[in-house]
């Protein structure tokens, strides 16, 4: 039984026909009855024996119909095969073709593997290990210096425009809102208001008779004039006068004088008498006096008349000026006096002037105040609201100096012992963002030192090494990045966007 070869293609074949068809293994009994089943184990080679199995269990095999799947029936399938009872696959009765080697053999299928997931691990892997060897911060922050704008005055709190709780960046200078004192005392402001409006009206009553006082110094003017030029006038005739009375008086101390020289030529044959003599000498001299006192007069009239033309007026019932030209310098006096006196009024209201508007103001700063914005930020906390009463030094607002903005963050132990004021560093803001080029501004370690900044440094908890980077550009722009994370690189230079 050993050497049969019917038997030991049997042995081969059974366990690949149970495999296919799920049919349990056949009894000793049933296989040694199989062996009058008569075919060689030297004409059915292992290959065609597979292709053999592999057919009659095929879906063409029962495509007429179902078809007993037992040990037997493939048996004798395969008898027919081996024998050629059964026609061939065009396939075996054609010459057999070589086999076409695949370019993919296994090695180079094996070695893409490899490559490809060196690649991967490469470009999922490098940033990962980059990240673990870079010196850096554990947790980082964008903070910024906290203000607090405090009430000056105690009053009402009124709405601005300004939302209290936007998180926009506010200008410097905008208006967060008013605190308003209906109880301010402006006793002051109102006696100053009173005092500058009689002072207006003082200044008003000497502006009057200052104009009214000018007007009748024009007319004195007018007359003073009117006065030296008729008596210019009076004068010129008057010295008109006395130069006839001259002429007259020359012609009658000629008469006389000649009459005199016939008195005298008679005298002296006895025809005249020595009264009539006397008489006719007595004429010569009263003309010549006559004479020589129009002449006085004429000189007195022509002095009068030059100092009249240089506004001096001589006279016997009046000094150097006339009336006019007097109460006309009396005018001029009262004039000086109204003007001086309404300088002083002028003086004395631009000082209550100045006086009522410090007054106004210091009113205005007690009574209605307008909160603004010392620095360009946002509002971090509002503390009051619209209609609230507040009193003096309260607390009403904290905002964050937009213009101050740095990086907090903390380190292991490792890293802090690595840094130092003045050292380069590098923002990577969390959201993806540019990154942001800096230096290290303050190492504090453990301590807890006051910094008043909106996010204290505590609360960055997972190591307790603090350090502040300086971030030039985060103060930059009308957004302001205070609360926002990232991570802090040391010793790089931010690569350009």
């Amino acid at each position: 039984m050993a050497n049969d070869p019917d038997l030991s293609f049997r042995k081969v074949l059974c366990p690949i026909v149970r495999s296919i068809t799920g049919t349990k293994q056949m009894p000793p009994k049933a296989l040694e009855s199989e062996k009058s089943v008569g075919f060689e184990a030297s004409d059915a080679k292992p290959d065609q024996a597979s292709a053999a199995v592999r057919e009659a269990v095929s879906p063409a095999a029962s495509a007429n119909g179902p078809e007993p799947q037992d040990a037997r029936a493939l048996q004798s399938r395969l008898k027919r095969y081996v024998d050629g009872g059964e026609p061939k696959p065009e396939a075996e009765s054609m010459t057999p073709q070589p086999t076409r080697r695949s370019l993919l053999t296994p090695g180079v299928r094996r070695a893409g593997k490899v490559l490809l997931g060196a690649a991967v691990v490469a470009v999922f892997g490098l940033v990962p290990l980059r990240t673990l060897l870079q010196t850096s911060s554990v947790e980082a922050v964008v903070n910024a210096r906290l203000m607090t704008l405090r009430s000056p005055i105690a009053g009402e709190v009124v709405a601005s425009t300004t939302d209290l709780a936007a998180s926009d960046a506010l200008a410097q200078g905008s208006t967060l809102l008013r605190i308003v004192n209906p109880r301010a005392d402006r006793g002051r402001l109102d006696e100053l208001e009173q005092t500058l409006g009689r002072l207006a009206s003082q200044r008003a009553t000497l502006s009057s008779k200052l104009a009214s006082a000018q007007t009748a110094e024009a007319d004195l003017d007018r007359q003073a004039e009117a006065f030296r030029l008729g008596r210019i006038e009076q004068l010129t005739a008057r010295a008109a006068e006395l130069e006839s009375q001259i002429t007259v008086a020359i012609a009658r101390r000629e008469e006389a004088a000649a009459a005199y020289a016939r008195a005298e030529t008679l005298a002296r044959t006895g025809n005249v008498t020595a009264a009539e003599f006397d008489r006719l000498s007595r004429e010569v001299t009263i003309a010549k006096g006559i004479e020589t006192s129009t002449r006085h007069r004429l000189t007195a009239a022509t002095v009068e008349l030059a100092a009249a033309r240089n506004r001096i007026f001589l006279g016997d019932s009046y000094n150097d000026r006339p009336s006019s030209v007097q109460r006309g310098d009396e005018m001029r006096q009262r004039i000086a006096d109204l003007s001086s006196e309404l300088a002083g009024l002028d003086a004395e209201a631009k000082q209550l002037e100045a006086a009522l508007a410090t007054t106004r103001a210091r009113y205005q700063a007690q009574s209605d105040v307008a909160m603004t914005l010392p620095v360009t930020g946002r509002i971090w906390e509002a503390m009051v609201s619209p209609g609230e009463q507040v009193r003096v030094g309260q607390d009403l607002a904290r905002l964050i100096d937009c213009s101050t903005a740095v990086v907090t963050a903390n380190v292991t132990e490792s890293v802090y012992n690595r840094l130092s004021v003045g050292s380069s560093a590098r923002f990577v803001p969390a959201d993806g963002g540019s990154d942001l080029q800096g230096k290290v501004v303050n190492l504090t370690g453990r301590a807890t030192a006051a910094a008043n900044l909106a996010i204290e440094p505590a609360a960055l908890s997972k190591e307790p090494y603090r350090v502040t980077v300086s971030v030039p550009d985060l103060g930059t722009g009308q957004v302001c990045a205070v609360g926002r994370t990232g991570r802090v690189v040391f010793g790089e230079q931010a690569s350009a966007p």
